[in-house]
């Protein structure tokens, strides 16, 4: 089966670089020639676990080549998906230009000659798929393959085994009009849901696959291209093993509507539950409760879960504040109101400002003092750093006059790239970090700040201060080291 995806981002890359493990034929396509090279040198743009392996196994079997012409991928592929990137604009909604502008290339560059299934794999509004086929068909009627067959088709030269199946010459006649759009192309919707850190995997052992399509061939083709993991036929790539008992992957077959609101609604549940433990540690601290304890105790009920439910200085990334947004923008513009939402944001909004009050609760003025921050990137195992809560601590601290220290395992150069007028100053390792340091914030929970040599860590410190951002220390063990430690609902 020959598939392209259109954007070698985090979602495309990761989506065509599995898919060619299963052996399926993937082109990736993206405008960015530099990125393009990169790949074809078996080079990962972004950071994640197993991948650069992943590429480089597809492109030595042959199942997996990078290019930048979209028209030549669009013809030699039956499944095209749609992976480009919707940032927020300033009002919430979903930026769509690239979306626009790939559509319409796609509508321009189908040869006609079988039907192709394309795909909105990138998070997009409700009721994206009947504004892509528009686009698509909007392309189509530019299209100098589809002219030349309504022509053809008009004098009655064609038959119906040119467009990929045979048809009664009845049929055929009731067409000489012209050929209808849904047997050049149809419109899909599979929307990813993939973490950072742990993409791979989330890709071959998913908790479901989510189809959404109007017409049944759609849906069946996406079956087919998935069956693999579906049925967990494949032998797992040494990255991603396959835990014991995995056998099956649920296919939830829905209508497009449906599909992308599931996405959202995935997203915005997550969301909303992490700032309910924020919600609840704030509470927590002023009561004399551990959230830890509290956490554990609700989350063993089956009807809730433990997951999500880690109270800390809140979420960030590219996907929950952007779809949170953009669900609560499609909300009013259909005169409904989401204050539940709403909420989920405004909470996440001033969970992150309670590092710099315990900083200030401690050390009492800030003015002139040294902060390291341990951890740039929103989570572990990525060096993304888009909407990370690191971010705006730094920002806030140097506003009040600090001066600013961190140290990230991955993504130091990445935010050094992006933000190089952010006058923080990178360290080496956490050591290096919390030298002079009057305190030190644990931001991000990679393990290997789980695992600090408190001795050294302290021994270099102007002051012991440590605010635990992410819980991931041993309150006692901090102070026993001659730490003044600080926990989030603790």
């Amino acid at each position: 089966m020959e598939v392209c995806v259109v954007g070698t981002g985090y979602v495309g890359l990761v989506t065509g670089t599995c898919l060619a493990y299963l052996g399926r034929s993937v082109v990736c396509v993206d405008i960015d020639e530099r990125k393009i090279q990169m790949l074809r040198e078996g080079k990962s743009p972004i950071y994640e676990p197993g991948l650069d392996q992943l590429i480089t196994t597809g492109i030595q079997r042959g199942h997996l080549r990078f290019s930048t012409d979209l028209a030549s991928a669009v013809k030699e592929s039956e499944i095209i998906f749609i992976a480009v990137g919707t940032p927020p604009m300033a009002s919430g909604k979903a930026d769509l230009s690239y979306v626009k502008a790939v559509a319409q290339q796609v509508g321009r560059s189908l040869d006609c000659e079988r039907r192709r299934v394309i795909v909105n794999k990138s998070t997009v509004p409700i009721g994206s798929g009947n504004w892509v086929e528009m686009l698509v068909k909007d392309g189509l009627q530019e299209n100098p393959a589809y002219r030349e067959r309504l022509a053809k088709m008009a004098a009655g030269q064609s038959t119906g085994q040119a467009i990929g199946y045979a048809e009664s010459q009845t049929t055929v006649s009731r067409r000489l009009n012209g050929i209808k759009p849904e047997d050049v192309f149809l419109v899909a919707s599979n929307p990813e849901f993939l973490r950072e850190g742990s993409a791979i995997t989330d890709t071959f052992y998913p908790d479901r696959i989510v189809i959404g399509a109007a017409d049944p061939y759609a849906a069946e083709r996406l079956r087919a291209l998935y069956e693999p993991i579906v049925e967990q036929t494949f032998v797992p790539p040494v990255s991603a093993p396959r835990q014991a008992g995995f056998t099956a992957v649920p296919v939830v077959t829905t209508d497009l509507a449906s599909a992308e609101m599931i996405k959202y609604a995935a997203n915005a549940f997550l969301a909303t539950k992490i700032s309910f433990a924020n919600e609840i540690a704030n509470i927590c601290e002023r009561v004399g409760a551990d959230i830890q304890e509290v956490v554990r105790g609700f989350g063993l009920d089956s009807r809730i879960g433990p997951k999500f439910l880690n109270a800390g200085v809140g979420w960030g990334g590219s996907c929950f504040g952007k779809d949170v947004s953009a669900i609560i923008d499609i909300a009013n513009e259909y005169n409904y109101e989401p204050e539940l939402l709403r909420s989920t944001v405004s909470v996440n909004k001033r969970q992150r400002h309670v590092p710099v009050l315990k900083l200030q609760e401690v050390l009492k003025i800030i003015k002139g003092k040294t902060i390291g921050l341990l951890g740039l990137a929103f989570k572990p195992e990525t060096d993304d750093i888009r909407d990370a809560p690191a971010l705006e601590i730094a920002r806030e601290l140097l506003e009040m006059g600090a001066r600013v220290k961190a140290y990230d395992p991955i993504a130091n150069d990445v935010c050094a790239r992006q933000y190089p007028d952010l006058k923080i100053e990178y360290a080496a390792n956490a050591v290096d970090l919390a030298e002079d340091c009057d305190a030190v914030v644990i931001v991000t929970e990679w393990d290997e700040f789980r695992y600090l040599d408190l001795q050294k860590v302290g021994d270099v410190m102007h002051a012991k201060v440590l605010i635990d951002g992410r819980n991931v220390l041993d309150p006692e063990a901090v102070e026993a080291a001659g730490f003044k430690y600080r926990g989030i609902g603790r």
